[in-house]
C-alpha cells in the first residue's frame, strides 16, 4: 500500500488510461533518493495489469558503456527488431554490438526505439518504465528521450524516474516530495519507542525510505540516533553488522554492480570470499540473488557500501574484477575496471580505454566515447599522446551536442600541446593537431552564440593546415561571416580564392562557386553545375554541399537552391542524416517562401524547428522560431508574430535578422508604417539574405511614411545585386520600388510583365491599383485589386487581403465575398505532410521512417486528416489538389 500518494497516483491513472485508449504520453518521475519514485513505478506496473509492461533500469558503472541502459531495457523484446525498417534496424543492432556499422546519426537509435515501441504497440497498450534514469548512459537517455518527444498516437506509455536535478526537456515531470504528517506516521507504524519515533518523523522529513530504515539502525533503547539522518549511514549501519567475508564480498559487488554473479564471485574469491558468505546479507535483505544475478535492495545501499570501502581496498576490488573479466565482449567493463584500479598513469590501460571509446564512437555512442577518450589521456604518459586524446574526446563530445564540454576539453588539449612543444601557449606542436582543435573550439563557440570568436578561431585554424581541411574550415568561418559584417566575408572570399586545392579534389567546385559568387565581378555561375562537380569528384553528401546552398539564395539562384536543398533532404532521410535536416530544412523553407509557397514553407520550417529542438541545434531553434514568426506577420496573426520573435531573441541573437523583418513586415502589413520603416532601416541593405529581400518593404514603408529619402541608400544597393542575379522576380521587385520612388505607371506596368513570384506580384498589384484608384482610374484599379485580393486569400494573407478588399470597396465596387478556406488551410503542417507522402503511394511505414515518426502516429494524423478533405481513404488522396 502506497501512504499519501494519491495525486501521483491519480496522473498514473490517466496516463494509462490514455494509452488504453491509443494514446500515448511520457512522464519524468523526479524526487531525492527514498522518496518513493520506485514505489511509483511499481504502482503504475501492478495497475497495467491489462497492458504489457517492458522495464528497465540505470546502472551507474555503466553509465559510460554506450546504448547499455538501452540494451537492458529492450533485450526481452528484441525478437521483434526485424520488422522495423532496415537503416533503423541495422543502427540499433550496431548500438547493441550486435552487427558492424559504420557510425551514423545518433538519434537514427531513437527513431528505431520508437518504431520498435509502436510495434510493440500493434499488439495492444505498452507501458514501458526507467528507474534511476540519472545514471542511464547518455546515448540510451538520449534515445529515450527522443521517444518521449515523439509519441503520440501509438497507445504507449513511457515513465522514466530520476534523481534531482536530472531534467528532460518536452516531457511532463512528476515531483515527488516527502509524505505529510498524517500519512508519514502511517508509514511508520506502531510499536516504536516514543524518543525514537519523535527524532525519526523529524528527521526523516517525509522521505519514505528513511521512515523505513532509520529505526532499524537505531539502537534499541532509543537513547541514540546514527549521526546524521541520512538513510546511507543507516544502510552502512547495517552492513557494519555482518560478517567481515560477508562485507568483502558486498564490496566486490557495490563495485562491479551490474548484478553479473559470476563476475563478482571470481573476483571475490580472490580475497578469500565465496559464495556461501553472501548469506548473511540476504537474510538481512539487503540483497537478493535470482537467476544469476544479484541486486542490491536499493541503490543505496550499493552507494553506502562502495563509498565506505576504504580506498585501498577499492583500488584491490577494480584489479580483481578487471582481471575477471576476459571475455572479448567484457573489453569495455574491464577497461574502465582498470581505469578504477590505476594509481597514476598508465600507457596499458590509456590504450585500452582508448579502443573502448572507438568502439563506442562506432556504434553512434559519442557521449560515452568523449568520456573513454577523456579518461585515457588523463591515463597517458606523454604530452603529444594526451592532446591527441583530447583532441578525440572533444571532437565526440561535439558529436554528442556537449559543445561546453568540447570547448573545454580542446582548451585541455591545446594547453598539452605547448606542453609537448615546450612552449608557454598553445600556439605550438602538430599543426594538423592544432586545427583539429581550433575546429572544435570554433564549432562550440558558434553553437553557443559567439560567431565572432568563431570566425576568428577557424580563420586561425585554417591557416594551420591545407587542401580540403582548410576549405571546410574558411566555409565554415564563411558561415558565421554571414552574423558578422561585410569586411569578414570579404576576407574569407580572399582567402578561399587563395587556397590551392589539388585537381579532383571535391571541395574544388564547392569553393569555386562560392569564391565567383562573394567577388560579384561576372553573372554568378550556375549552382547546379557546381554541385554535380563536387559528386562526382565523391562530396560528402550533404555536409559538404549543405553552405552551397546559403551562398546560392546569396546568389538569387532560389530556384536551383531549391531543387538542391530538396535533394538533399530527401537524402539526408534516406542515411538517417537527422543531425543536418534543420540547416537543409531552413534553406528549403527560405526557397519556398520566396517562391510564393507559404503554406509549404510552414510544414518545412515546422518540422525543422521539431528537429532542431531534438537535435539541441540551439542556432537553428532560433532561426526556425523567427522564420515562423516571419510567416506569421504575413498572415497577420500579431500575437502570434510577437511571441515566436520574442522567443527567437530571447534564445539566440543570431536569429535577430529574420526576427527583425517578422515584426517590421507585420508592422507593414497593418498599417504602422513609422514602426515599420524604423525595424527594416536597422537591417536593410546588409549582406545577410533576410537583409537584401526586406529591401522592398524598407522602400514601401518609406514612400508611404513620405519620406523615400531613408530607403535610397539601400535600393541603390539592392538594384545593383537584381543586376547582378539576373532574375527577373529580382528586376521586377526593382521596377515596383523605381515606380513607388519615381510615382511613375511605366514601372508598374513594366514590373507586372516579367515572371514575378506570387505573393510578391500581388503586392505589385496592390500598390498599382491603390496608385490607380488616387489617380481616379477607377476601372482600372478594379483590375488589379481583385487580381492581389485572389492571390491574398489564397496565401491566407490576411492584412494585405483586408487592405486590397478596402481599395476595391472605396473604387465603389464591392469587394466579393471571402472564400471558404482552402483545402490545405484545414490541415495541420503535419496532417499536410503525411497526406502528401501517402498520395504518392508511400506506406505508413515508409512515411514514418521519412519524418521520423512512429507508423502509429502516421495512421492517427490520416484518420484525422481524411474527414477534413471529404475522403475516406488514401485511394481517394490523387483526386485532391494538395500543393500551394
Amino acid at each position: 500500500m502506497l501512504h499519501g500518494r494519491v495525486a501521483e497516483q491519480v496522473v498514473i491513472d490517466r496516463l494509462l488510461s490514455d494509452s488504453r485508449a491509443g494514446r500515448s504520453g511520457a512522464l519524468l518521475i523526479r524526487g531525492e533518493p527514498g522518496i518513493g519514485k520506485t514505489a511509483l513505478l511499481d504502482y503504475a506496473a501492478t495497475a497495467a495489469e491489462d497492458i504489457r509492461v517492458i522495464r528497465g533500469t540505470g546502472v551507474e558503472s555503466e553509465a559510460e558503456l554506450p546504448f547499455a541502459g538501452l540494451h537492458l531495457l529492450l533485450r526481452p523484446v528484441f525478437d521483434r527488431i526485424a520488422a522495423l525498417p532496415e537503416q533503423q534496424e541495422r543502427a540499433l543492432r550496431a548500438a547493441f554490438g550486435l552487427a558492424s556499422v559504420e557510425a551514423g546519426d545518433r538519434l537514427l537509435v531513437g527513431l528505431a526505439v520508437l518504431s520498435l515501441v509502436s510495434e510493440l504497440a500493434e499488439d495492444g497498450p505498452l507501458l514501458v518504465l526507467v528507474d534511476d534514469a540519472q545514471w542511464l548512459d547518455r546515448a540510451s537517455i538520449d534515445a529515450l528521450l527522443f521517444v518521449a518527444r515523439r509519441l503520440d498516437a501509438e497507445g504507449v506509455a513511457l515513465i522514466l524516474a530520476a534523481r534531482e536535478p536530472f531534467t528532460a526537456q518536452g516531457v511532463a515531470e512528476l515531483p515527488v516530495k516527502g509524505l505529510d504528517a498524517t500519512a508519514a506516521a502511517a508509514l511508520l507504524g506502531t510499536g516504536i519507542n516514543p524518543v525514537v519515533r519523535y527524532r525519526v518523523l523529524a528527521e526523516a522529513q517525509g522521505n519514505p525510505l528513511a521512515l523505513i530504515e532509520l529505526p532499524r539502525a537505531a539502537p534499541v533503547d532509543g537513547t541514540a540516533l546514527p549521526l546524521t539522518s541520512r538513510v546511507q549511514d543507516a544502510f552502512l549501519s547495517q552492513v557494519r553488522r555482518l560478517p567481515e567475508a560477508t562485507q568483502g564480498l558486498l564490496a566486490v559487488a557495490a563495485a562491479e554492480d551490474t548484478g553479473d554473479l559470476r563476475v563478482v564471485l571470481r573476483a571475490a574469491a580472490r580475497f578469500g570470499d565465496f559464495l556461501e558468505d553472501l548469506h548473511p546479507a540476504e537474510s538481512a535483505d539487503l540483497v537478493r540473488v535470482s537467476a544469476g544475478t544479484m541486486t542490491f535492495r536499493h541503490p543505496l545501499v550499493r552507494a553506502a557500501i562502495y563509498q565506505g570501502t576504504p580506498p585501498s581496498l577499492r583500488l584491490a576490488v577494480h584489479q580483481a574484477l578487471a582481471d575477471s573479466l576476459d571475455g572479448p565482449d567484457e573489453a569495455d567493463r574491464r577497461a574502465w575496471h582498470l581505469a578504477m584500479a590505476a594509481t597514476g598513469p598508465d600507457e596499458e590501460v590509456a590504450a585500452e580505454l582508448e579502443r573502448t571509446a572507438a568502439r563506442a564512437s562506432s556504434r553512434s555512442g559519442y557521449a560515452a566515447a568523449a568520456t573513454a577518450y577523456e579518461r585515457a589521456a588523463r591515463l597517458s604518459t606523454r604530452p603529444e599522446t594526451r592532446a591527441r586524446r583530447l583532441t578525440l574526446a572533444a571532437e565526440t563530445a561535439v558529436w554528442a551536442g556537449e559543445l561546453d564540454r568540447a570547448g573545454a576539453l580542446a582548451e585541455q588539449g591545446g594547453g598539452q600541446l605547448a606542453m609537448a612543444a615546450g612552449e608557454d601557449t598553445g600556439q605550438a606542436g602538430d599543426p594538423t593537431l592544432r586545427a583539429r582543435l581550433t575546429h572544435i573550439r570554433a564549432t562550440s563557440d558558434f553553437l553557443r552564440g559567439s560567431p565572432r570568436t568563431a570566425h576568428e578561431a577557424l580563420i586561425d585554424g585554417a591557416a594551420m593546415t591545407d587542401g580540403a581541411r582548410a576549405a571546410r574550415m574558411l566555409i565554415n568561418a564563411l558561415h558565421t561571416a554571414w552574423y558578422i559584417g561585410t569586411p569578414e566575408l570579404d576576407r574569407v572570399a580572399a582567402l578561399l580564392d587563395a587556397l590551392p586545392l589539388p585537381d579532383g579534389d571535391p571541395m574544388v567546385p564547392i569553393v569555386g562557386f562560392i569564391t565567383a559568387v562573394l567577388s560579384r565581378q561576372d553573372a554568378p555561375p550556375p549552382l547546379a553545375a557546381a554541385i554535380d562537380e563536387a559528386r562526382r569528384a565523391g562530396a560528402d553528401s550533404p555536409r559538404d554541399l549543405v553552405q552551397a546552398c546559403g551562398i546560392g539564395l546569396a546568389a538569387g539562384q532560389d530556384e536551383e537552391v531549391y531543387e538542391t536543398a530538396r535533394s538533399l533532404v530527401a537524402e539526408a532521410r534516406t542515411l538517417g542524416n537527422i543531425g543536418v535536416l534543420p540547416t537543409l530544412l531552413f534553406f528549403l523553407a527560405e526557397t519556398e517562401l520566396f517562391r510564393g509557397r507559404h503554406r509549404d514553407a510552414l510544414t518545412t520550417a515546422t518540422e525543422g524547428l521539431r528537429i532542431a529542438r531534438d537535435t539541441g541545434q540551439r542556432q537553428w531553434v532560433s532561426q526556425m522560431t523567427s522564420f515562423l514568426a516571419y510567416l506569421a506577420a504575413v498572415e497577420g496573426d500579431d500575437e502570434r508574430c510577437r511571441a515566436l520573435a520574442d522567443e527567437s531573441l530571447a534564445d539566440d541573437p543570431v536569429g535577430d535578422r529574420w526576427a527583425t523583418w517578422a515584426l517590421g513586415m507585420l508592422d507593414l502589413g497593418h498599417g504602422r508604417v513609422e514602426a515599420a520603416l524604423s525595424r527594416l532601416e536597422s537591417m536593410a541593405g546588409s549582406h545577410q539574405v533576410s537583409g537584401t529581400r526586406c529591401v522592398p518593404d524598407l522602400v514601401e514603408a518609406a514612400v508611404r511614411l513620405g519620406a523615400p529619402e531613408r530607403a535610397a541608400e539601400a535600393f541603390a544597393r539592392y538594384r545593383t545585386w537584381a543586376g547582378y542575379t539576373r532574375q527577373p522576380w529580382a528586376e521586377a521587385l526593382v521596377l515596383r520600388c523605381r515606380a513607388l520612388l519615381e510615382e511613375s505607371e511605366e514601372h508598374f506596368t513594366a514590373a507586372l510583365k516579367l515572371d514575378g513570384r506570387p505573393f510578391e506580384r500581388a503586392r505589385t498589384e496592390l500598390l498599382y491599383g491603390e496608385w490607380l484608384r488616387r489617380t481616379r482610374r477607377k476601372a482600372d484599379a478594379r483590375t488589379q485589386l481583385r487580381a492581389a485580393l485572389e492571390t491574398f486569400e489564397r496565401l491566407t494573407a490576411t492584412p494585405w487581403a483586408d487592405r486590397a478588399r478596402a481599395e476595391l470597396n472605396a473604387t465603389g465596387s464591392a469587394a466579393p465575398t471571402a472564400p471558404a478556406p482552402g483545402v490545405l488551410a484545414r490541415l495541420t503542417p503535419q496532417e499536410l505532410q503525411i497526406v502528401r507522402l501517402a498520395a504518392q503511394g508511400l506506406s505508413n511505414r515508409d512515411i514514418a521512417a521519412q519524418l521520423f515518426l512512429s507508423p502509429r502516429t502516421v495512421g492517427y494524423h490520416l484518420y484525422k486528416a481524411y474527414p477534413k478533405l471529404g475522403v475516406a481513404s488514401r485511394g481517394e488522396l490523387g483526386t485532391i489538389p494538395l500543393s500551394d
